[in-house]
């Protein structure tokens, strides 16, 4: 095998894209008041959304071991790593500090480790262009170069039911103050270079749905020539139902709707969605 792309769980993959042998997940894992989530291939959605509605704490995440990353370096010439935004996780020191352990021993294999600055659709999004300029037949320093230059002109918007898993892991630093929820106010927020900040709000998740849309246009470039990543928590319709409205008024080039996976599921929790493109 000549190259491999390794993701760490909170990219979201498909369960067609765990059929590829040329890419892989690397769990994190989940602690839902002393039950241990790993978010791997047997993760159920449904069940761990009900253990975190029932949780009166707060779930805690915790990034993969720079020996996870290791283990899945193994039989390729050229690997890139995607991870979470490193302004979120200890994901990519970890990816870094084993991408340097393991060249010592294997100086000839080529390792790119991507901080995404971005989570979920946005890591699912890189690896995919990944994926086909690698199937392409581009070399690569190419894949790097033209990797780097989509993930520093990408956007990621989302809207969530709820920002308290967020908050209380210490994620919305960068947000200066969020109105109170009795008034059904939704923020739409963005990712800022890897950290997250308040773009708009609207009364209700629908019209934040909508004003998210507009604001996917007023910060958008050249939107028919890209792909739009769309993942959703448990809301399936809701996802479908934005897909058509950003292709509609935007026609993007591609559109991927996919389900969140464990991480995913934990910050956005049931009914979130987030946008990359």
């Amino acid at each position: 095998m000549k190259f491999k792309i390794v993701g760490d769980s909170c990219t979201d993959f498909t369960s067609e894209d765990m059929k590829k042998e040329y890419m892989v997940s690397v769990p994190l894992t989940i602690d839902v008041g002393g039950f241990e989530v790993v978010d791997d291939e047997k993760f159920d959605q449904a069940d761990f959304l009900k253990r975190v509605a029932e949780y009166e704490g707060c779930p805690k995440s915790a990034c993969p071991s720079p020996e996870s990353y290791i283990q899945s370096f193994a039989d390729a010439s050229e690997i890139f790593v995607v991870t979470l935004s490193s302004q979120l996780s200890g994901s990519y020191n970890s990816a870094e500090l084993a991408k340097n352990m393991y060249m010592e021993e294997h100086p000839e294999v080529k390792i790119q480790v991507f901080d995404s600055k971005s989570a979920s659709s946005g890591q699912f999004l890189l690896v995919h262009l990944i994926e086909k300029l690698a199937l392409e037949g581009r070399g690569f320093e190419e894949i790097v170069d033209k990797v780097t230059a989509v993930r520093d002109e990408m956007e990621t918007v989302f809207v969530l039911e709820t920002l308290d898993t967020l908050r209380k892991n210490g994620r919305l630093t960068g947000v200066k103050a969020l109105v109170a929820t009795a008034l059904n106010i939704k923020p739409y927020m963005k990712a800022v270079d890897g950290s997250i900040a308040q773009a708009g709000q609207a009364r209700g998740m629908k019209k934040a749905l909508d004003k998210m849309a507009e604001y996917i246009g007023e910060i958008g470039k050249n939107l028919s020539e890209k792909t739009v990543v769309i993942a959703h928590c448990n809301c399936a319709e809701r996802a479908k139902h934005l897909g058509e409205k950003l292709m509609e008024q935007y026609h993007f080039k591609e559109i991927a709707i996919v389900e969140t996976r464990g991480i995913s599921s934990m910050y956005a929790n049931d009914g979130g969605v987030v946008v990359a493109f």
